[in-house]
């Protein structure tokens, strides 16, 4: 485990990347437990307030977020600055993302159906810095020969088509399957092949003559979102706690 460390975090120079990441996920676990049992009414944990103001996670998770980035930028290459700065990046994005909901929205609907885009946000963006921790360029970058790398024609065109593939699955309405494809270029290649989701932008622009394409496309989303939808619920349930169901007027 320690020759696995040195060799392909340590060397390389991902361990702030490492902290960073840990930090990010185990904060974000401790959130949601603390918010949960506040909203169950258990144990000493309440509400941060001054006065009538309710101070949400998301204010301190910004502070710590600018203090760490630009701790970072500061701190130089070497020592113990960079790691430190990495960890308090890392609980701000936390702290921030878990709120993600709450700064789209400018209303606090964190127990709402509509505060999932925070745990979906976070849940992304740790498989996205856990597959650049693997070794995943963006765009590819990192399959390109000795001899491409060399030519600089060669790699531009080649991140230059990732990036159209990339472009493509996401006016594709493929938003998640586009962000992986940024990183794992053949996923992108894969949203841009198979049909576009019904409302995209590729949609209204180029299935409004072809009814047929139109109508394979609404059934296959149809099909994915009644095969994954369940799944995904239950998902987002146990991670970020289930959502207040919605009011009567």
């Amino acid at each position: 485990m320690g020759h696995w460390l040195d060799r392909n975090i340590i060397e390389p120079g991902k361990l702030p990347l490492l902290l960073a990441l840990a930090a990010f996920v185990l904060t974000f676990v401790v959130t949601r437990t603390i918010t949960r049992l506040i909203r169950a009414g258990k144990g000493p944990f309440g509400n941060v307030t001054a006065g009538e103001l309710h101070i949400h996670h998301v204010v301190p998770g910004v502070v710590l977020t600018v203090v760490g980035g630009f701790g970072s930028v500061a701190s130089g290459g070497g020592g113990l600055g960079p790691a430190f700065a990495a960890v308090l990046f890392g609980i701000g994005a936390g702290l921030v993302l878990d709120e993600f909901a709450l700064i789209l929205h400018l209303d606090d609907v964190y127990w709402s159906e509509a505060g999932r885009k925070s745990v979906e946000v976070v849940v992304l963006t740790a498989a996205l810095v856990g597959l650049l921790l693997a070794g995943f360029a963006p765009f590819g970058v990192n399959d390109l020969t000795q001899e491409e790398l060399r030519n600089r024609a060669g790699a531009a065109a080649s991140t230059g088509v990732n990036f159209l593939f990339a472009l493509v699955a996401l006016s594709k309405g493929k938003a998640r399957v586009a962000l992986f494809g940024v990183i794992i270029p053949v996923v992108a290649v894969i949203g841009s092949l198979r049909l576009a989701r019904p409302g995209s932008l590729w949609d209204r622009r180029f299935y409004r003559r072809r009814p047929r394409a139109r109508a394979r496309a609404i059934l296959r989303a149809h099909r994915h979102d009644r095969r994954w939808s369940g799944l995904r619920r239950a998902l987002g349930n146990w991670l970020g706690g289930t959502p207040d169901p919605p009011r009567t007027p």
